[in-house]
């Protein structure tokens, strides 16, 4: 199966210009599956501390525009997050859409930080905190967007729920894509899953610096299979779900878990 990950910029000009690029890659490659950053339909909300409703609604409205150009990266499953109101709240969600099909949410943003850059507890509302996986017609896939790849223990429970992708769309700015990526290799090797991770990339007029580096780890010893860059934002790996089943039954994974 052929996954591909990306660095996206955050900037509408920026922005179309990487996304045509990216759907000439996806057809070119044939991919089987496309992850998508952490909301990159917007300029990045959480940059300022001070929400303000119509900024919130306006990037609600244009992540429901390009929901309907995600077909152009068909027959690829695509996944990725973006803004919704639920219930009232305002969520950082992620979703799923199937080849055809229409978008189903997945995952909503449970652990929030809120530092400069980054203030998104004071924009978003915290997710319900389920953890599900989700079965698809590309393998069973769960998600810990960004901040969540920190809390270990939900890579913990996703290897016993039979995960074959942890997929972990971000938004982390440089210098600190090595640390990002010893992170995912980590939750690589602890869920005995291929770890996905696709990012913002590059410099924005708002002040924005994020540090692109999408990644496509291995699950049985957490190797790094290939990263993208500046040069190379787009990257395509052929990998084996099999690899993903087998790991379940060998170390760290087959050791039982203290209540």
């Amino acid at each position: 199966m052929k996954v591909t990950v990306c660095e996206l910029a955050n900037d509408a000009e920026g922005l179309e210009a990487a996304w045509r690029a990216l759907v000439a890659h996806v057809r070119a490659e044939r991919s089987d599956l496309v992850l998508l950053p952490e909301m990159p339909f917007h300029p990045w909300l959480a940059h300022s501390r001070n929400p303000r409703e119509e900024d919130w609604l306006e990037a609600v409205r244009t992540h429901d525009r390009w929901m309907d150009r995600l077909e152009e990266l068909s027959p690829a499953l695509v996944a990725g997050t973006r803004p919704v109101v639920s219930g009232g709240a305002r969520l950082n969600a992620a979703y799923v859409r199937e080849p055809g099909g229409e978008p189903m949410l997945a995952h909503t943003k449970y652990y929030l930080p809120d530092e400069p850059g980054f203030w998104e507890d004071s924009w978003y509302d915290r997710g319900d905190g389920d953890f599900s996986v989700l079965g698809t017609s590309r393998g069973n896939i769960g998600f810990l967007i960004c901040t969540e790849l920190w809390f270990n223990r939900h890579a913990r429970d996703y290897a016993a729920r039979d995960i074959q992708l942890l997929l972990c769309p971000r938004a982390t700015p440089r210098p600190s894509a090595d640390k990002w990526v010893a992170g995912g290799r980590t939750a690589a090797v602890v869920s005995g899953a291929f770890c996905l991770s696709s990012n913002l990339g590059g410099t924005t007029a708002r002040g924005g610096d994020y540090a692109g580096t999408g990644w496509v780890i291995e699950p049985e010893e957490g190797g790094v299979l290939g990263l993208t860059s500046e040069d190379q934002p787009f990257l395509t790996v052929d990998i084996d779900l099999e690899i993903a089943d087998r790991a379940k039954g060998t170390y760290p994974r087959y050791v039982a878990a203290q209540p």
